[in-house]
């Protein structure tokens, strides 16, 4: 990053962690970043590895700290009570970004001021390697300068992309944000299916491990779009044809199946977000 932010950081678990290391990583300086973790044994192992600013509360910041941003890394069922005390800083300019699933703009804004300039994120747990996906979205108060500060905050764990309409974030959600659960699931049905061909276990999940991770690697890195990749691999009449025969049937393969699966996700996360 050109210019360090000063950010506020309310709760550092695995996503906030993942973060906050990734931030450090990308140049933003530890005096400008300060943590809220009321976790006490957090709180030590944080200002020794990180050497930045942890406090237990809000009410211990002191009063002339105005920062550019506060990031909520909260679970969603601790927002009621959290969200409401960081009213002063959106009053005075700080953009808040959120992270917490199924907190919708409006709910935010409706805690933090009228005016709060306010966005709303969706990251995957790759996040934590620094391989993650985040869509976010903001409401009319959000700046160009504060969606270009949120941007370069949400890519030091991966990518990011913007979506104008809120509603998509469900099917992000369906997608991406529970995504990483669909491909531990490829492993796992990969390894099960080559134990069955008398496969060891453990030579079997080491090699879906394995071609699952290089194949997500090559598809990154690639130009080409999916289909041409797999085309890539594909001889006719050979073994990959063979089981593409079966994962691509007309009826109950895996493109059925993976839609009812997104459908499903995304149902839910409309449910959950009320």
């Amino acid at each position: 990053m050109s210019e360090s932010p000063k950010i506020l950081l309310v709760g550092c678990g695995k996503m906030g962690g993942a973060m906050l290391r990734g931030w450090l990583s990308r140049g933003v300086a530890p005096d400008d970043v300060t943590v809220i973790e009321p976790f006490a044994e957090a709180v030590g192992a944080m200002r020794q590895e990180l050497s930045v600013t942890v406090l237990a509360d809000v009410a211990t910041i002191e009063p002339m700290f105005a920062p550019d941003i506060v990031v909520f890394a909260v679970k969603p069922q601790g927002m009621d009570d959290i969200v409401p005390a960081y009213a002063g800083f959106a009053a005075k300019g700080a953009v808040s970004l959120s992270i917490a699933a199924g907190r919708k703009l409006s709910y935010l804004q409706s805690r933090l001021g009228d005016r709060a300039a306010v966005v709303r994120a969706m990251p995957n747990t790759p996040a934590a390697v620094g391989r993650g996906i985040t869509a976010a979205c903001a409401n009319q108060h959000v700046s160009d300068d504060q969606r270009i500060l949120c941007t370069g905050l949400l890519e030091a764990v991966g990518d990011a992309v913007w979506v104008e309409n809120e509603e998509m974030i469900d099917a992000v959600t369906g997608v991406s944000g529970s995504g990483p659960a669909y491909v531990f699931l490829m492993i796992e049905c990969m390894a099960k299916a080559g134990e069955a061909q008398g496969l060891p276990a453990d030579i079997a999940e080491k090699l879906a491990r394995a071609t699952v991770a290089g194949s997500g690697e090559l598809a990154r890195k690639s130009e080409e779009v999916a289909t041409v990749l797999r085309q890539n691999v594909t001889s006719p009449g050979g073994t990959t044809a063979a089981a593409l025969d079966v994962l691509m049937a007309s009826n109950g393969g895996l493109q059925q199946l993976m839609s009812r699966a997104i459908d499903a996700a995304t149902k839910r996360s409309r449910e959950l977000a009320g």
